[in-house]
């Protein structure tokens, strides 16, 4: 029994211990909110369906540390964005920049669109060339 007791003591302060960083980075309003809404648009590249604002491994802790040192330092969203694509690549953004690489990306859906809806219109119209058959089978 004392061993649970302790076990379930270990594991309630570790949930502690790995908490996200919660308290405030800056104490301009303005800035806060600027360091919260590129926290929010960076993939945690360890957890990679997460923002790096609701991750707590160690990778996301280091990238918000840097964006805060970077925000701090007076450097542009502009600049903390290239900076992170530079050292991670277009992958670390979730809405990746359009570009060469990522043309593709950004393109894909309306081609996928526009061939369904060519598709789509070549059956219709050739079910429309076909003759309607209401008269009743020979066989009744």
């Amino acid at each position: 029994m004392k061993i649970a007791i302790t076990f379930l003591a270990i594991l309630l302060s570790m949930s502690v211990a790995l908490a996200i960083d919660t308290e405030r980075a800056f104490d301009d309003p303005e800035l806060q909110a600027r360091y919260e809404t590129i926290i929010s648009e960076i993939r945690c590249l360890q957890c990679q369906n997460q923002s790096i604002k609701d991750s707590n491994v160690f990778l996301a802790a280091d990238l918000r540390r840097e964006i805060r040192r970077m925000l701090g330092e007076g450097k542009t969203d502009a600049q903390v964005y290239d900076f992170l694509v530079a050292r991670y690549g277009e992958f670390a953004l979730y809405r990746p920049r359009v570009g060469g690489k990522t043309l593709v990306l950004w393109l894909a859906p309306l081609l996928l669109l526009a061939g369904g809806a060519v598709i789509m219109l070549r059956v219709v119209r050739r079910r429309m060339t076909l003759p309607i058959d209401d008269e009743p089978a020979a066989d009744e």
